[in-house]
């Protein structure tokens, strides 16, 4: 039996699918085995850790106590404090440099434990922590006052400035340009993009699956690399992720059977036709579910199991949140767009396939823009940047085709992508999965495999809808178990 370190492992599914021959590898996240922060070289197909910092010093904690005293879930909601953080001012963030933690010239740190509990007690923070803010802990559900929008914004500042000292140093010690980052932290889009202004490196590359699951993917590269001494041959036009569709696909007599064990009549359209009824919908303001494909591997999802929207409609953003996913309303959206038109939209330079980092948006009230560009103001956060995703034809050809007909029928090259699920529930996998997504929210189109179903079509009445609901999600806990089991077995 073979082990990798838990942060080996994230350096492992950094570097080995990365476009880089040489690059530095920083990992950074709550905890693994001691570590919480290391730095790694990777030269061809050996990798070589050079430094760590451990336990309980870590940023990935420090942000997850922020989490916790916010109201939110640890190791779970650290995103949703980024998206807070938008509302506020960084009115406490001295605060935070004065009492919680000391930074050093390298961007090493050490964390002030007086104000912290997760060493040696149940909680994140200490009374001494909420004595400092003047607060206690928000309670779940609670409303979000000022205070706690300052609070996250002094915290995302904090971050992005630790973050932008240990990669200059970093620079600064090994010159080499490129760097490749995994870790929970690494999914931090504004902290990343923070680095690939600031740091100095010429080249950033985020692993896509960065949290503990890309773990899995890390693994097996040391294995390979290490264990049975694999050559690596290294593309900088390839996609070392494959747009990170690792996971399972269905056919289309799976997806029939599906659908017909939960009574949905469906129309087949020939290919063509597909993508342009899909654009046609989304221009009528309708949102679809689209099921395509591999499931994407890691927290995105990429136009494989996807809710689409326009994002030319600025009510968009309330919509989706309050009606479909369920969830606060201050969460932003993302846009996903042709590659072909992304510095039109978002200025020229870097852009990712892989939501990672985000961009400024350019509309034509400050002239940036290109005045006959359609605006997106469905795809924008408060703060005027967004997490982009770039499509081309190479790497997601299905996908591109989506947004090409969308583009094509409104002259907007730009759809608004977020994952398929509600909130706390996984990415939709299976057509199952797809299914009770679709009939449980006010979604109006499922696209699953070339094939449609309209909600509206279905004729159902309030009482028809209530007792398919409950049926549909009596069968999905019952395939959920079944898969349960086969994986026992």
């Amino acid at each position: 039996m073979l082990f990798a370190d838990h942060h080996h492992a994230h350096a492992a599914s950094a570097f080995y699918p990365s476009p880089f021959e040489q690059a530095v590898v920083l990992t950074v996240d709550g905890v693994g085995e001691w570590a919480t922060t290391t730095v790694s070289l990777g030269s061809s197909a050996q990798l070589t850790l050079k430094k760590e910092i451990n336990f309980p010093n870590s940023i990935g904690l420090l942000y997850s106590a922020f989490t916790y005293y916010l109201g939110f879930k640890v190791n779970s909601d650290e995103y949703k404090v980024m998206g807070l953080a938008s509302y506020g001012t960084t009115v406490y963030k001295q605060l935070i440099y004065d009492h919680l933690i000391d930074i050093k010239a390298d961007g090493s740190f050490l964390l002030n434990m007086d104000y912290f509990d997760y060493c040696t007690g149940l909680k994140m923070t200490s009374k001494k922590f909420d004595k400092l803010f003047g607060h206690p802990p928000r309670a779940k559900g609670e409303a979000l006052l000022t205070f706690h929008k300052d609070i996250a914004s002094s915290i995302q500042k904090v971050t992005e400035e630790i973050m932008i000292k240990l990669t200059q140093s970093l620079y600064r010690e090994f010159a080499i340009d490129n760097l490749c980052i995994a870790g929970g932290v690494a999914l931090n889009c504004i902290v990343n993009s923070a680095i690939r202004k600031h740091s100095g490196f010429k080249q950033v590359w985020v692993q896509p699956a960065a949290g503990d699951a890309g773990g899995a993917i890390g693994a097996a590269y040391s294995v390979y690399y290490t264990h049975l001494s694999g050559v690596r041959n290294v593309d900088p036009q390839a996609d070392g992720m494959k747009q990170s569709l690792l996971g399972p696909s269905y056919t289309l007599n799976e997806v029939i059977k599906a659908l017909s064990a939960y009574g949905l009549n469906y129309e087949k359209v020939e290919h063509e036709l597909y993508y342009r009824k899909i654009a046609g919908y989304l221009a009528e303001g309708k949102v679809i579910a689209y099921f395509r494909g591999r499931t994407e591997f890691g927290p995105r999802a990429l136009g494989c199991r996807s809710i689409l929207a326009d994002p030319r409609n600025s009510e968009m953003k309330a919509i989706l949140n309050a009606k479909i996913k369920l969830r606060e309303s201050f969460r932003p959206f993302a846009p996903a767009i042709l590659d072909e038109f992304a510095d039109l939209y978002f200025g020229e330079g870097s852009k990712n396939r892989y939501m990672l980092f985000t961009e400024n948006y350019s509309d034509n009230s400050n002239g940036h823009q290109a005045s006959h560009a359609v605006l997106i103001p469905g795809a924008v956060h408060v703060d005027g940047t967004a997490r982009v995703q770039i499509v081309n034809q190479v790497h997601h050809p299905d996908f591109h085709q989506v947004i090409t007909a969308f583009y094509n029928l409104t002259g907007c090259p730009a759809v608004i992508n977020t994952s398929l699920n509600v909130m706390n529930e996984p990415i939709a996998s299976s057509p199952e999965d797809a299914i009770c997504c679709f009939l449980n929210t006010e979604i109006d189109i499922l696209a699953i495999e070339g094939l449609l179903i309209d909600k509206k079509r279905l004729g159902f009445n309030e009482l028809s809808n209530t007792w398919l609901l409950l049926i549909a999600m009596l069968k999905l806990r019952k395939h959920r178990k079944l898969k349960y089991e086969n994986r026992l077995a």
